[in-house]
């Protein structure tokens, strides 16, 4: 098949997070299983540009991509040459992939493959969550479903999401749905081995990693661990930083007198330095208010470490199935008792990290999760032949 993803932004901007990593995961996955696939992106990076060339296909990983320059409004990542480029192409394409909402890329994009008689699979991504709208920019996000996305949403030919908890939340809204296909986020099987506690001086730590922003719930973190009793542990925070959010979690350190103890990486962490980081921690924590799915927790799985996510991450049920961690709610209490109760038991916790790096390489290597994108991909095909 011919496969093009639409994303707004891509490698190497990583401090847009999760998506970047999953939808460059897939595409790699499928190229391997003899699928040509392309990608159209825009050389975003946050309030800048990507140094990247935007006349032509560049290689990334065996993944051909189509960088757009980004126009104003920046927000909306706008790019007037990706539409062009779309009325030329798209009829060479068997589906098309689209990967968010809310941006001008999606809305524009699945506009032209209506037009052009292409199918097209729709992820959002974990950005349509009523309690989310309510928190942040909730007329500005209903007047755009109203005028754009819910067309976007309920003509596609299907729905991708990567857990239930995205799918309850969706139907929450009351949308006219196409098919439904949860299909969770791969991760990249090969992890280094870690590290035993006790060939360090350094004292145990729990790490959390990825975006610092209001929705990762991090004062609630550190909150709870500074409820739990956990003397001689310590706690890593780190990612990109956004929005300012920042501020809110350095008062929480200094609020609960932690600054000996919480360790603040305040950049987006990639390559060694996050293998570094996951083979070397004790456990892995994300404490979200809400993930669709959560990939930095299957990274950790892959490395052997055991983990706690809320019960609003997608995740969660993979943490269930795999019994490679705990689940709780995003409330510091309910954190702090949840680091109390995987530190009270060295033997479990190794347990759990063993079986969370077996599930993963059993049930999450990107091979795997291409196969069953594979069958989707498919079925949306064969209706459009039908």
């Amino acid at each position: 098949m011919r496969i093009l993803h639409i994303v707004p932004s891509y490698f190497p901007a990583v401090r847009y997070g999760g998506p970047i990593v999953s939808v460059h995961g897939l595409a790699k996955a499928s190229v391997a299983a003899g699928h040509s696939v392309d990608v159209f992106t825009t050389n975003a990076d946050g309030p800048g540009a990507l140094a990247v060339p935007t006349d032509r296909w560049v290689d990334v990983d065996g993944v051909r991509v189509r960088y757009f320059a980004r126009a104003r409004p920046l927000r909306l990542f706008r790019a007037p040459a990706m539409a062009t480029a779309a009325r030329q192409a798209l009829r060479d394409y068997d589906v098309v992939h689209i990967h968010a909402i809310f941006l001008w890329p999606i809305v524009t994009m699945a506009r032209a493959c209506r037009k052009a008689g292409v199918p097209y699979v729709l992820s959002p991504r974990g950005m349509l969550v009523k309690s989310l709208f309510q928190a942040r920019s909730g007329l500005v996000k209903r007047l755009w479903m109203a005028l754009f996305d819910r067309r976007t949403l309920e003509q596609a030919s299907a729905l991708h999401l990567t857990a239930q908890t995205e799918a309850d939340d969706i139907a929450a809204f009351g949308y006219a749905l196409p098919p439904i296909a949860i299909i969770p986020n791969g991760v990249d099987t090969v992890q280094p081995s870690r590290t035993e506690q006790v060939k360090t001086n350094n004292p145990p730590f729990l790490l959390s990693l990825g975006r610092i922003n209001w929705k990762k719930n991090l004062p609630a973190l550190v909150a709870g661990f500074a409820m739990a009793d956990v003397a001689d542990l310590r706690l890593v925070i780190a990612g990109n930083v956004e929005d300012g959010d920042l501020a809110a979690v350095r008062s929480a350190v200094a609020d609960h007198q932690l600054e000996a103890r919480v360790t603040i990486i305040d950049h987006s962490v990639e390559g060694e330095e996050k293998a570094a980081l996951f083979a070397d921690c004790a456990a892995f924590i994300l404490p979200s208010l809400s993930e669709n799915f959560g990939n930095v927790v299957v990274e950790a799985m892959a490395a052997g470490a055991p983990v706690i996510v809320t019960e609003r991450c997608g995740v969660a049920d993979v943490v269930r199935a795999a019994n490679c961690g705990l689940v709780c709610a995003p409330d510091a209490a309910s954190l702090g008792h949840a680091i109390d109760q995987m530190f009270a038991d060295p033997q479990t916790m190794h347990s759990q990290g063993q079986a969370g790096q077996r599930y993963a390489r059993a049930h999450l290597s990107w091979s795997a999760i291409a196969a069953r994108m594979d069958a989707l991909y498919r079925s949306v095909v064969k209706t459009r032949h039908a």
